[in-house]
């Protein structure tokens, strides 16, 4: 039991002496404002995350690079995404984009269904201004536009799914600007890690964005 008390006592020092300062401040007449960690300007000025956020459409044409050539023809594409502020000369970006290849050889389906998921960054580098250079990974779902799966047959492997990953390099150029609205062009490099040769692929189109706020 006098331990019990002990301990009783003791936490009740230890918080009172934890409040006394506050205490003390109170009774300065300082004010106590919860939010008062807004009004810092350094930490403001920092916080810029999603200050900026738009949508935007792209479109344009995707040609095959190395030995891809000879698998498929050139395609054209379309996709969308958002842009929203990370740092104060960053971008966040992220794009979904679908298009469908021809095979070059003559297989037994007619083409080839690619959806795109893009996850990166867009630095606005003020000595080359407009021009931005971007970034990121890619990550690539396929399947073949038929409706048997035949793997021993050449391209049969893409009756079944296939699912890539790989990186992208981008340079956008924004060429006309009104109110919340902007175009540009856009170039990029892609490269998907398929076995055993990597597939590499140039885009280039046209972007159409709006800023939301």
């Amino acid at each position: 039991m006098k331990k019990l008390i002990t301990i009783l006592a003791l936490s009740l020092v230890s918080v009172l002496q934890a409040h006394e300062p506050l205490q003390g401040s109170m009774r300065e007449g300082e004010p106590k404002d919860p939010l008062a960690f807004r009004n810092d300007s350094a930490l403001v000025a920092e916080d810029v995350s999603f200050s900026h956020f738009s949508v935007f459409l792209e479109g344009g044409e995707i040609y095959p690079m190395g030995d891809l050539m000879d698998a498929v023809e050139n395609a054209l594409y379309g996709g969308v995404g958002i842009h929203y502020t990370y740092w104060d000369n960053v971008d966040g970006v992220v794009m979904f984009q679908y298009t469908y290849f021809k095979p070059r050889p003559k297989i037994y389906y007619d083409g080839v269904h690619q959806f795109m998921g893009r996850v990166g960054a867009d630095w606005k580098w003020k000595t080359i201004h407009p021009v931005v250079l971007g970034g990121g990974f890619t990550c690539s779902w396929t399947r073949a536009d038929a409706e048997e799966i035949n793997y021993a047959k050449p391209g049969g492997t893409l009756t079944d799914n296939e699912t890539e990953f790989g990186w992208y390099a981008r340079i956008s150029l924004p060429v006309f600007r009104y109110k919340e609205y902007s175009a540009g062009f856009h170039v990029m490099w892609e490269q998907l890690w398929t076995l055993p040769k990597s597939s590499n692929m140039l885009y280039a189109g046209l972007t159409f964005e709006r800023s939301i706020w």
